[in-house]
């Protein structure tokens, strides 16, 4: 909770608190809000406005927009990153698709579409993908989504490289541009061989502990008990302090993600339920995980209705009965997230 910056003493900055996160998740579910927004209101508090992660992205030019390919477990998702991080993926971006064979031949049976796509943005400027014309001379193929979809898959490839970057969004989609044009000049590129290690060694500092399938070496090892697996601890997290308060977490959060940790670390059952059938969920379609003190507690089942202006609150799944103070602590920050939305909070009779 502290390496995540969960405890009582918030931190007051995003870019920095993106800094110790080391990215955000982006996703466009907004059940009630986007998940980014709710992970950064989780730490900031009620100060936070989305208005100032866009302004940090498309203005300050402190964040980056990515779809990262690069994390050891996980499919690619899109993420915000710090710029200040920039310096650790320019090396391996330089050489991306290096280790994806079936990504570099399409490339290079595309070549002409690249340069065709490099040209209309040096001449335009922020783009849509819309509006790129595909010329591509091989389509891509794909048994999922992502099948014939040559313009979007030729961006994210050339975004992997540093070649083109999100300057921007128009409502949920993206706009484009030169790579040069997007993030700062005179970055320090750090040597792959010392970048990996220490993008490691910040991924752990983020989660104080952790799978070694996800830090690699960093920091030192680690046993849980009833655990078989290999675990990692940053041993500058150990025996320090902590006093908590409480939180709700979007789905997408990091103290929940790795749904292994999560079980065998805090003892905590969740999986998100929003792509099953609504008979099959036990606790919502978009619950949010609860956060009491040092442990999680249970999920809220909540959806903004922002045409009556209303939080609904369906129900608060407690994993183990509350007492009258956490229940009241809870209470409380239901409706303090009401009124970050600036709804009103419903509670279900």
């Amino acid at each position: 909770m502290r390496a995540q910056r969960l405890s009582a003493e918030r931190p007051t900055s995003l870019v920095a608190l993106v800094e110790d996160l080391t990215f955000l998740q982006l996703d466009p579910t907004a059940a009630i809000a986007p998940s980014a927004d709710l992970i950064v209101y989780s730490r900031l508090g009620s100060g936070y406005r989305p208005e100032h992660l866009v302004s940090a992205l498309e203005s300050d030019r402190s964040l980056y927009e990515v779809k990262a390919m690069d994390d050891p477990v996980t499919a690619p998702f899109a993420m915000v990153r710090p710029v200040s991080d920039l310096g650790l993926h320019l090396d391996r971006m330089s050489r991306w698709p290096e280790g994806m064979p079936r990504a570099a031949a399409w490339l290079a049976a595309n070549d002409g579409f690249r340069r065709d796509v490099l040209a209309l943005l040096r001449d335009r400027g922020p783009t849509l993908s819309k509006d790129i014309p595909d010329t591509a001379a091989v389509p891509w193929t794909s048994t999922g989504w992502t099948h014939n979809q040559n313009v979007t898959r030729l961006l994210e490839l050339l975004q992997g490289r540093g070649e083109v970057a999100v300057s921007g969004r128009a409502g949920r989609q993206r706009t484009w541009d030169l790579g040069e044009r997007v993030y700062p000049s005179g970055i320090a590129v750090v040597p792959e061989a010392e970048a990996g290690p220490l993008r490691d060694e910040r991924r752990l500092r983020a989660l104080g502990i952790a799978r070694r399938a996800f830090v690699g070496d960093a920091g030192e090892p680690a046993r849980i008990d009833g655990s078989t697996r290999e675990w990692r601890v940053d041993p500058g997290a150990v025996g320090l302090p902590f006093a908590g308060r409480t939180a709700l977490l979007s789905p997408f959060d990091r103290l929940v993600h790795d749904r292994v940790r999560l079980q065998e670390a805090f003892g905590f059952e969740y999986v998100l339920e929003m792509y099953k059938p609504a008979a099959q969920r036990r606790w919502g379609y978009f619950a949010l995980p609860i956060l009491h003190e040092d442990r999680l507690i249970g999920k809220l089942d909540a959806a903004a209705d922002r045409t009556s202006g209303v939080l609904r609150v369906a129900a608060v799944h407690e994993d183990e009965p509350f007492t009258p103070d956490v229940r009241d602590a809870v209470r409380a920050e239901i409706d303090a997230l009401a009124a970050w939305l600036s709804l009103t909070p419903q509670h279900a009779s």
